[in-house]
């Protein structure tokens, strides 16, 4: 293509073309290409509508609206040939548009700019990356329920600060993650329905005299209504950074949990078996099974929340309306879709395939005091102890464990009544792992049987 038609599109408004820097830092075909199918999507409803409204023939609605979908036939075979001359998706459809139906593609932008074409198109597609999210994090969260479900009760270490602090179930920590892939999932959705309206219509900035029906397009393109205010609607990008800012809390939970299984799948904690698909050896180390597709998740989170910084970035100064500076806001959009799309996908993988070694995780949960809490509370309920009394009786009972090299449940009553003389046998029955978890019946809490209330909860929430 030559720089003579791309001022032809531009109605002559310029004598000469750009030289290659102007074209090169002007163009956006790129990456907006990515959004053909919105676009013609658009555009179809768009002329739909002119014509309900008398503002074009229904002969030239038609025309266009098949000449449209020749034009992205051709795209979506590869037969298209895109040019940066024409700068945009926009320009280069209704070029092609054009050559195919003639006289009637000129009609097609009556009533409307490549201002609010562009926010509708945006629109269209941050919508739909929202929806594919909104399944994939539902996929995570069934494979992390069955994962809970079959081992609802396994005894596993809980941990403060990478240190065991108390016993839990398998299930409990990870329907964990099922509660923080829950309210990314409420993020989600609730961003979907605040950014549904539609802007086209919106035109330049000022809307359009001509008698056009936004109600109409609206509806055809599934949008809930049209915005209501013509400079914000082409302005308004709030709609891409909440979709990035709800992508990075997301990925923040998947790096969260991709860290855990690094630590997990590791020879010193042997807490989880990731599965080969999921892994990879190392060049010079035979013995060595890699938990890289975990790592790379862990990684996502550096882009996700670094192309959400970049948007706010380009956003914070500008004035209403439209600035060319918002041509750098898909970009960005399009690696963090794309990036926590491939991790959650990569993440529901991984918890479907892993085997949680159950024999590892219950020799863990018993190391390092942790029934000591038990202990407190059952001086606290047995011996009517205070609370602070109790945490330091049991501090002594464990230095003295510790002295003796056993743990808590080996000390013998004797042992413990050398510390507090009217400890009873009884203590015994709150000193084991399973006697700890299955007496944390609080609502919410690592019990066996409040494992399973919570995946019978979720199950009816994702149903």
């Amino acid at each position: 293509m030559t720089n003579t038609k791309s001022n032809a599109m531009w109605g002559g408004r310029f004598a000469a073309g750009p030289d290659a820097i102007m074209e090169a830092i002007n163009a956006s075909i790129r990456f907006d290409q990515r959004m053909a199918a919105q676009d013609i999507e658009g555009s179809r409803a768009h002329a739909a509508m002119l014509a309900a409204t008398g503002i074009i023939t229904d002969s030239d609605s038609e025309v266009i609206r098949e000449g449209l979908l020749t034009v992205l036939s051709e795209i979506e075979a590869g037969n298209f040939a895109f040019s940066t001359a024409l700068e945009d998706i926009h320009m280069n459809v209704e070029s092609r548009l054009k050559e195919i139906v003639g006289e009637p593609a000129g009609r097609l932008h009556t009533a409307r700019s490549r201002n609010d074409q562009v926010a509708t198109d945006f629109k269209l597609w941050v919508r739909g990356q929202m929806d594919a999210v909104i399944t994939g994090i539902e996929a995570l969260i069934k494979a992390l329920m069955a994962q809970a479900e079959a081992g609802a009760d396994w005894v596993m270490p809980g941990f403060t600060h990478l240190q065991t602090a108390q016993p839990v179930t398998w299930g409990h920590h990870m329907m964990a993650y099922v509660e923080m892939l829950g309210r990314d999932l409420s993020r989600f959705k609730d961003a979907r329905a605040r950014m549904n309206e539609s802007p086209l219509g919106a035109a330049a900035l000022a809307g359009t005299s001509f008698p056009i029906d936004r109600h109409m397009t609206a509806e055809a393109l599934g949008f809930d209504r049209p915005a209501a205010n013509s400079l914000d609607a082409v302005a308004d990008r709030d709609f891409a950074l909440e979709f990035l800012s709800s992508a990075s809390i997301c990925a923040m939970h998947l790096s969260r949990f991709a860290e855990e299984l690094v630590i997990w799948s590791s020879a010193q904690f042997r807490f989880v078996v990731l599965s080969d698909r999921f892994s990879t050896g190392s060049s010079i180390m035979p013995q060595k099974k890699n938990p890289d597709a975990a790592e790379l998740i862990r990684a996502k989170i550096g882009r996700i929340m670094g192309a959400m910084v970049g948007l706010f970035t380009v956003m914070k100064g500008l004035p209403l309306t439209y600035s060319k500076d918002m041509q750098e806001d898909k970009e960005q959009v399009f690696d963090a879709a794309d990036s926590l799309m491939l991790a959650l996908a990569a993440m529901t993988g991984m918890v479907s395939d892993m085997t949680a070694n159950r024999e590892s995780l219950e020799v863990a949960a018993a190391s390092g005091f942790s029934t000591a809490t038990d202990l407190a509370d059952w001086l606290v309920r047995a011996l009517n102890m205070p609370f602070r009394d109790a945490h330091h009786v049991t501090g002594s009972l464990v230095a003295l464990a510790e002295s003796k090299g056993c743990d808590l449940p080996e000390l013998t009553l004797a042992d413990m009544q050398s510390v507090h003389s009217e400890i009873t046998a009884a203590v015994f029955d709150v000193l084991g792992v399973h006697n700890s978890v299955n007496s944390r019946q609080s609502y919410g809490g690592t019990a066996p049987d409040q494992v399973r209330a919570q995946v019978a909860r979720w199950k009816e929430i994702l149903a």
